[in-house]
């Protein structure tokens, strides 16, 4: 069946469209990364993707959209990258390992940057805020899902219920990451990595999965 000439118009249309969204996207991410978010505007993003600033509101509906927008697809590229490298992650010393290459990663591909910027602009932004807080959950309940595998049934996790202890890695993760962008000095961070890589296989006892109690036979 032909395409009338109104239809392939429109195809075109739809491809351009699709071709202007990612570009913006991709220059939003960079713009926030350099110049953070105070520095990000509709026009530096446009000049950056090297499009009319009208259609950052076009096809976004405003600066703080196109930036969540660029969060989702960092997001969502980092996350695939985290379940495949946990994936044969069996032991917390191995975990420990991984995190430390997922640290050093995410330090060097700017995703972090992205995540923090936003969330330093949450605070005086409440709809953005609500924004970054429901953005957030997917990433407690992955670390949550990973730490169930791991040390699940153990005493560490009777003692740390896994859906704290993914809270308070994500906390201590970000609040890592906002630091190390602070201050030029890595060494600190870099031993704080290494202490808790110490202390991994320390904890290897309380890793052990407790056999589950039998319960007695009725009399009868």
């Amino acid at each position: 069946m032909r395409r009338s000439p109104e239809q392939g118009r429109l195809g075109v249309g739809r491809q351009a469209g699709a071709e202007t969204r990612e570009r913006l996207v991709e220059a939003a991410a960079r713009v926030l990364r350099a110049e953070g978010y105070a520095g990000t505007s509709a026009r530096a993003i446009a000049k950056e993707a090297e499009v009319n600033s009208a259609l950052v509101f076009y096809h976004f509906g405003g600066v703080d959209q196109l930036l969540l927008a660029a969060l989702d697809r960092s997001s969502e590229q980092r996350m695939a990258a985290y379940r495949e490298a946990v994936a044969e992650a069996r032991t917390l010393e191995e975990l420990v390992e991984v995190a430390n290459a997922i640290y050093r990663a995410d330090l060097e591909g700017g995703h972090i940057t992205l995540f923090s910027e936003l969330v330093g602009a949450g605070i005086a932004r409440p709809e953005l805020r609500a924004e970054i807080t429901k953005r957030a959950e997917p990433w407690i309940g992955f670390v949550e899902e990973t730490l169930e595998r791991v040390i699940g049934g153990s005493p560490l996790a009777r003692l740390m219920p896994p859906r704290d202890l993914a809270y308070a890695a994500i906390t201590f993760y970000l609040g890592v990451n906002v630091f190390t962008h602070l201050d030029a000095d890595r060494s600190r961070t870099e031993a704080l990595f290494d202490l808790v890589g110490r202390v991994a296989p320390r904890a290897r006892l309380l890793t052990v999965r407790l056999p589950r109690r039998r319960t007695p036979p009725t009399a009868g």
